[in-house]
This record gives C-alpha cells, structure tokens and sequence, in this order.
C-alpha cells in the first residue's frame, strides 16, 4: 500500500501529543520553580525539556531520511493516513488544453492546461466490522505539479473557476464519504507548454502535519506523487 506516512498513523500521533503534554507539564514546573527561586530544578527540567526536543527531533529526521520517493503511473492509488488509512486517491485522467469552458466564462492559459481527474475513494477493506457506515470528511488537500525543471504549480485559479461554470470540476476534496464510495474531483493547472515530466503531489493542508514523525509534510521527507501523462490534447475548449 502506497500511503503519506512510513510510520504507522497512529504512533506517529501519539508520539506527537505525548511529547507535547510532557512538554507542557515541564513548562509548568519550569515556570514554579523560577517563582519559587529554585534555579537549580528550573535548570535541570530546562535540560530535560531540550533532551526531549532533540530525541523528538531526531527521530522525525531519521524517519525522514529512510523514507521514499515514488511517483505513481495512472489508477495506482496512493492512501492517506489520518490515525486510519481509510481515503485512496488516484489519478484518472490528463488532459492538455488552451482553454477551458466557453464564451464569457472561458479561460485562456499562460501556456497549457493541463487539467487533473483525481479520484477520492473510501476503501472499505480499511475498516473493521464494528465501525458502521458513518461517514469521514477529509482534512483539509492541496495540490501542486512539479516539472522537470523543479518548477512548482499551485492549481490556476482561472482555470478552476472555468471549470466549476461549465460543471466540470467534479466534487470538492473536502466532501464527506460512506465506506465505499468514491467521487471524482477536476484540477486545472497553467504549466508552460514545453512542461515533461510533470508530477502531481496531493497532501495534507494542516500545519501539524509538519511535527509528525514518519509523516510526508515533515521536514525533509520524500513525497509519494503522481506520474501525470496526458492522455488527450485539445487545442479548442474543454467542454
């Protein structure tokens, strides 16, 4: 399985508010014992305090530094673990075209749009018998391509925008699924035309994500993206 995280969801979380509430509480203490004048303990829980820091810090690189780059082909999913690895995403669809939707509401590219179908599926065989069919909203996604140049491309705010008149951008990330189910959401990006090797990276939005061990937006940890080959060209609209 092809997942954001090369530590288990769980502990990597755990790991996270453990060493969070331990810092907290020697805060605390560290905070007493100055009003209380006993320097000495408020040095030795500083101490102890910048250990742990270290120990966390290490290990949030070291996970970093034994993790993978991949870069998917089409249909290959690739699983978010938030605490459960219940939502796979896969790309279903490129294609490249000048502009997007028609008349009043088209949108012309810079250079080319290359425009993404991804697929956002809730794999039942994630969950256990005794969870039921809540639903699960995803946190919150974002989206970019990188070419072979390593020039970075946030989704074109034209393009989607010519995309949600003309109904075509599909269902947004952030739509709750049943155990199951699955909807296709449409991603527009303006790239160069000379763009090769264009690649998708979809990841978490939250801050926190940054301090978690073992997770892909930690720092200096490789990325699991997606292979992006178009499948079809058109030089007039998409619609």
């Amino acid at each position: 399985m092809n997942t954001n995280v090369n530590l288990d969801a769980a502990l990597g979380v755990l790991a996270f508010l453990g060493t969070g509430f331990c810092l907290l509480l020697m805060g605390a203490i560290f905070l007493h014992a100055l009003i209380v004048h006993k320097r000495n303990r408020a040095g030795k829980v500083l101490l102890m305090a910048l250990i742990g820091v270290g120990l966390y810090a290490g290990l949030l690189l070291a996970f970093s530094f034994i993790s993978g780059e991949k870069a998917l082909a089409q249909n290959e999913e690739k699983h978010f673990c938030e605490i459960d690895c219940h939502l796979a995403y896969s790309v279903t669809n490129v294609e490249r075209t000048k502009t997007i939707g028609s008349g009043a509401n088209q949108a012309t590219a810079n250079g080319v749009f290359y425009v993404v179908t991804l697929k956002t599926r809730f794999d039942e065989k994630t969950i256990s018998s005794q969870r039921g069919t809540e639903q699960l909203t995803p946190n919150s996604r974002v989206a970019s391509i990188t070419d072979e140049k390593g020039r970075r491309s946030a989704p074109s705010p034209e393009g989607t925008r010519a995309l949600e008149l003309s109904g075509e951008a599909g269902t947004p990330f952030t739509t709750a699924l049943r155990p199951g189910e699955s909807y296709t959401t449409r991603l527009a990006f303006d790239l160069p035309v000379e763009t090769k090797d264009a690649q998708l990276l979809i990841n978490e939005g939250e801050l926190v994500t940054h301090f978690i061990i073992g997770h892909e937006n930690s720092f200096l940890h490789k990325k699991t993206e997606f292979r992006l080959e178009p499948q079809t060209e058109r030089t007039a609209r998409f619609n």
